[in-house]
């Protein structure tokens, strides 16, 4: 497990030469839209890169809006796309997405070695973005690119105990998602939305793969997370994939 002061929650080689992560308060806040100046937020993203041993501005971010968009990048791509999923189809791509309780979601086909397309992708999957497919529509996006044999991977999240709904909310999405009805510790309703993504993408043929030694998950519980939830205008962590 990274240490106290990492950029990294989380991060581990998953394959040859491509890397998986999810940073912790130790890389800074990294989204530009939560109060901290531009250039703090710009600065925080060029030492990530750096830590990630990839070139300055090479990570690509998107303009996340709790959409069912999914966003296909290249080379040519210039500016962040408005999207709630993002993917590299050669995985040539370093690509991040930002949550401050909700679920980020890394998935990779297999390398092209072993007859694989090398694809990645990463989704932010909230509570809206749960109930309109997104973590699907990232998948059915993959296999419209050859990917076949996904693995996934769940970044840290508000746990299905602390995220307290009213119980039509609650209602509402179990008639659709019965896996996300959950409750608190005191029993109020509340959803579980790592429970639902992880059962969503079981459900569309991925692997999904534990951050064995990652530490606390729940963004709410561990304080080396960013949580919106405990503290209103907290910056953002970010799931990561990418190749050395």
């Amino acid at each position: 497990m990274p240490g106290p002061t990492s950029a990294f929650h989380w991060h581990e080689e998953v394959g040859a030469g491509l890397r998986v992560a999810f940073t912790a308060v130790g890389a800074g806040n990294l989204a530009l839209h939560v109060g901290d100046e531009p250039d703090v937020v710009r600065g925080n993203r060029r030492r990530l890169e750096s830590a990630m041993g990839i070139p300055g501005g090479a990570l690509r971010f998107m303009g996340q809006t709790h959409s069912d968009r999914v966003a296909v990048v290249g080379p040519t791509t210039q500016d962040a796309p408005d999207a709630d999923g993002m993917v590299s189809p050669d995985g040539n791509e370093p690509l991040a997405v930002l949550v401050a309780d909700c679920v980020p979601v890394v998935l990779a086909d297999a390398p092209i070695a072993d007859g694989g397309t090398g694809a990645t992708a990463v989704v932010h999957a909230g509570r809206v973005g749960v109930g309109n497919g997104i973590v699907e529509h990232a998948v059915r996006t993959l296999r419209r690119h050859g990917a076949r044999e996904l693995t996934a991977w769940i970044g840290p999240s508000v746990c299905g105990s602390c995220y307290e709904v009213p119980d039509d909310m609650m209602r509402t999405m179990a008639r659709v998602l019965p896996e996300a009805a959950s409750r608190t510790r005191q029993g109020t309703p509340a959803l579980d939305l790592p429970r639902a993504v992880h059962l969503q993408l079981a459900r569309a043929g991925a692997r999904v793969e534990p951050l064995r030694g990652s530490g606390p998950c729940c963004t709410v519980e561990n304080p080396r997370l960013y949580s919106h939830r405990r503290e209103p205008g907290a910056g953002r962590i970010a799931g990561l994939v990418w190749r050395t």
